[in-house]
């Protein structure tokens, strides 16, 4: 793995365990938005886990390498999700914030 790689791939597994956690913090920034789309409250704790669960296997991807792939393409996907999720909510003014989570991670695709 090249620096590069190593690095972006930290920079990922940072800003979607930051992610993660924050929602397991209830922090305004992140449970607002939540609620603001109409994303049901007992699905809160799985999405955190899920970001939570793609950092940790970013981390392994250190290890194995097709665990990272995976964990990459996994937030990419959720990701994806959450863009899909803006525009139904037609909160257009809030794209950027998961576009801006999931760059890292198509980054670390694009270095693998």
């Amino acid at each position: 793995m090249s620096t590069t790689a190593a690095v972006v791939t930290a920079v990922a597994a940072f800003m979607a365990g930051f992610s993660g956690a924050a929602i397991f913090f209830r922090a305004t920034f992140v449970v607002g938005p939540l609620a603001e789309y109409g994303v049901p409250r007992a699905t809160w704790n799985l999405l955190g886990a899920a970001k939570l669960a793609g950092a940790v296997g970013l981390l392994v991807g250190y290890a194995v390498p097709a665990v990272g792939v995976a964990a990459a393409i996994g937030l990419v996907l959720y990701f994806a999700g959450a863009v899909v999720t803006v525009l139904r909510a037609r909160a257009y003014g809030h794209i950027p914030f998961p576009l801006i989570y999931m760059a890292p991670a198509v980054a670390v695709l694009a270095l693998a």
